[in-house]
């Protein structure tokens, strides 16, 4: 069973708790993005502890570039009306980014491999940009799902196609963060699994290819933390902006 990729996704309570006959224990996933949020809230009270203009500190300045990258990402896809909306897409995207990165520690746990966690993510920004259309724009989001300059005997095709489109993104954004987590995290436990069936003069050999693909893997889990944070600055200013 230790030798089997997928072992290392299994989900194990670690704390069994029962609130009224519902079972909320704590599992290694719970525990992991609880330790996500803390370092997360640690670095920031870290950062903001004593701010200056003049001779900011290291953490400080990371602190800053971190959230200007967020704020650029929404003014340049969402423009001025996305200030508004820079606390959550903020707050997603170091949630992925730190549970991505903390995956990659040894014997620990990758939380964004579980579709039920970036699903849940994914409906948070669903449902956030579904309620922005509605209260900015009313009845006129469903403008949305017809681009302008379409044949009015085409309309009611485009019309369902672009809501399908539409309903889907929450599940795109899902599949795409889980399906490159597990895939490389499988990866480099079988390479893994290889260095140890192999004889002892032998076993350094693997050791360069097992060191590239933990740096790609390091990308991976950074870049994937920015792809999901960019398309859903993407689709927000869909909402926004009826583009």
């Amino acid at each position: 069973m230790q030798n089997n990729p997928l072992a290392q996704f299994e989900l194990h309570t670690i704390i069994p708790i029962s609130l009224f006959g519902y079972d909320i224990s704590l599992t290694n996933s719970s525990i992991f993005m609880l330790i996500s949020v803390f370092l997360i809230a640690a670095f920031f009270l870290i950062a903001t502890r004593r701010i200056s203009i003049n001779t900011p500190s290291r953490t400080q300045i990371s602190a800053e570039l971190v959230y200007r990258l967020i704020a650029d990402m929404l003014g340049t896809n969402v423009g001025e009306k996305g200030k508004p909306f820079i606390p959550i897409i903020f707050s997603v995207f170091l949630f992925i980014l730190l549970c991505n990165l903390l995956g990659l520690v040894p014997y620990s746990f990758t939380v964004t491999s579980h579709i039920s966690i970036t699903f849940s993510l994914a409906m948070i920004i669903f449902i956030l940009i579904t309620l922005v259309g509605f209260i900015k724009h009313g009845f006129k989001f469903f403008s949305l799902f017809v681009p302008h300059g379409i044949p009015l005997w085409l309309a009611p095709l485009i019309f369902v196609i672009e809501l399908f489109a539409f309903l889907a993104k929450p599940i795109s954004l899902s599949l795409r963060l889980v399906a490159n987590m597990v895939a490389g995290h499988v990866l480099l436990k079988v390479i893994a699994g290889f260095m140890v069936s192999l004889m002892f003069i032998l076993k350094p050999l693997p050791l360069p290819l097992m060191v590239i693909l933990f740096g790609f893997e390091l990308f991976v889990a950074i870049l994937q933390a920015y792809i999901f944070t960019l398309l859903s600055c993407v689709y927000l200013s869909d909402a926004v902006n009826l583009h």
